[in-house]
């Protein structure tokens, strides 16, 4: 099948661009000299994770439990939960996925430690688990080293969890002196932190400067306008993915019509911006974003669009965008080669 002969709208990616820029991260980390543990939340493809894992990965993440089911069913076992398991249901979940893959999870309150203590110990199994830590990020996470301490000590304590050790998010390099203190009084307490996890896509390298023992990373697989646009190589050919859309209408010379909107890119702008690239004809202005269409501003476009055309757009964000779709079209040399169930698509709890 060629890719004209896909029905619209379609997310679809340069198969060759996707494994580069899963190769480059991996390269980069391997310079700097920091494990790497992919966020699959980026794209919820099982079988891109275990693209992601040969390429040198130590193992991957899952924002949500759900994701991380998806994963273990389709053979990834070292899975890192980056996220609060709290009630009864979901730490059943939790405690049943345990006996069939190595999965840690993250914690910053006693609340949330003793939930899981008691499910682990009902299901009779050991849940291992880092300690959350607020290091600037201003999200989840312990608020201070001393704090920290003093729950770790709490975990410790609890029979059906092991302690490996603490995870932030983002690196910062502001951060260090308050890891150092975190490790120093673990140490003294003589509590594990075997495992310092620092994240954010661009901050490898600050992760192996502040002490971390891995990194996690994820919308590096994209490269969508979110860090495309912020850089100072703005170009559209690191973005694998392309949404194809048709032209249904063109009631103006200076406007057309999309048959993609709000349910297609994921976006609902309330001021006119670079939401989204139209790779063919980029000064063409995408916007105002309805539910199931898109305006188009071609004023600035040589070109004169006709009914039935396809353009391809690079969405801002373009996990965001997948999240919305059942499937992801792997495109080589204009065909398709294979097509992804979005396996983990709508799996939040």
């Amino acid at each position: 099948m060629l890719v004209n002969d896909l029905d619209t709208p379609a997310v679809t990616c340069d198969l060759d661009v996707l494994q580069k820029n899963i190769r480059e991260m991996a390269e980069v980390c391997q310079r700097v000299g920091i494990p790497l543990r992919s966020h699959t939340k980026s794209h919820k493809i099982p079988e891109i994770a275990h693209w992601q894992m040969r390429a040198g990965n130590v193992g991957i993440c899952c924002q949500k439990l759900g994701a991380a089911e998806v994963m273990v069913a389709a053979g990834l076992s070292d899975i890192l939960i980056p996220f609060n398991i709290y009630g009864a249901a979901k730490v059943d979940r939790l405690t049943r996925l345990v006996r069939r893959a190595d999965v840690t999870v993250a914690l910053d309150s006693e609340e949330i430690a003793r939930g899981l203590a008691d499910g682990a110990q009902r299901a009779g199994v050991e849940l291992p688990v880092l300690i959350e830590m607020d290091t600037g990020g201003r999200r989840a996470g312990v608020q201070s080293p001393a704090a920290v301490r003093q729950l770790a000590r709490v975990v410790a304590d609890l029979p059906g969890l092991a302690l490996r050790g603490v995870m932030t998010y983002p690196s910062r390099l502001e951060a260090r002196p308050f890891l150092d203190e975190v490790r120093d009084g673990l140490r003294q307490d003589g509590l594990p932190a075997s495992v310092v996890s620092g994240g954010g896509t661009g901050h490898e390298a600050i992760s192996k400067q502040i002490g971390c023992t891995e990194t996690r990373s994820g919308s590096y697989v994209w490269e969508g306008l979110t860090r495309v646009a912020k850089s100072a190589d703005l170009d559209p050919a690191r973005c694998p993915m392309r949404i194809v859309c048709t032209v249904v209408s063109v009631p103006t010379p200076e406007r057309l019509i999309l048959d993609g909107g709000i349910k297609t890119f994921g976006l609902f702008p309330r001021t006119p911006q670079p939401e989204c690239l139209m790779v063919e004809h980029p000064k063409a202005k995408l916007w105002p974003f309805s539910i199931e269409h898109t305006t188009v501003d071609t004023s600035e476009c040589d070109h004169r669009f006709k009914v039935g055309e396809r353009v391809s757009v690079i969405p801002r964000h373009g996990e965001v965008a997948l999240n919305l779709h059942d499937e992801l079209h792997g495109i080589r040399d204009g065909r398709v080669e294979i097509s992804w169930a979005v396996q983990g698509r709508g799996r939040i709890r």
